[in-house]
């Protein structure tokens, strides 16, 4: 039997094939996955005051640093156009976690600076 022809506007309801998917797709949702958790580690999370968010700076190091190796390795063949805001993420997120740290990592020695360079 075949298929029925998928209605305009109609979602498609076969399960999606990863060989379908652009890699620079894949690279940019790892990275907001990545990301996104690493916001939460840092404690940026939003929340009443109540459940306010505690920093978890040991997770978001791990998570900070991989999402390092991924710009760093990926940015090349990305090109600026998604490269740019991963690097601006990454930066930021680099930064929140010198700030939520009582001790601040010394210059260079920072999640994911190995391959960043400071981030100050």
């Amino acid at each position: 039997m075949s298929q029925p022809p998928d209605l305009p506007g109609a979602p498609d309801s076969r399960p999606l094939d990863i060989a379908d998917v652009p890699a620079v797709e894949i690279v940019l949702t790892v990275a907001m996955h990545l990301m996104s958790a690493a916001a939460v580690a840092c404690g940026l999370a939003e929340g009443t005051e109540e459940d306010a968010p505690t920093a978890d700076l040991a997770e978001a190091r791990i998570l900070i640093t991989a999402l390092a190796g991924l710009v760093t390795s990926a940015a090349p063949l990305l090109g600026s156009v998604h490269a740019a805001p991963l690097r601006d993420g990454l930066q930021a997120l680099q930064r929140a976690f010198r700030e939520a740290s009582a001790l601040p990592d010394p210059p260079g020695m920072g999640p994911g600076e190995d391959l960043t360079g400071f981030v100050g």
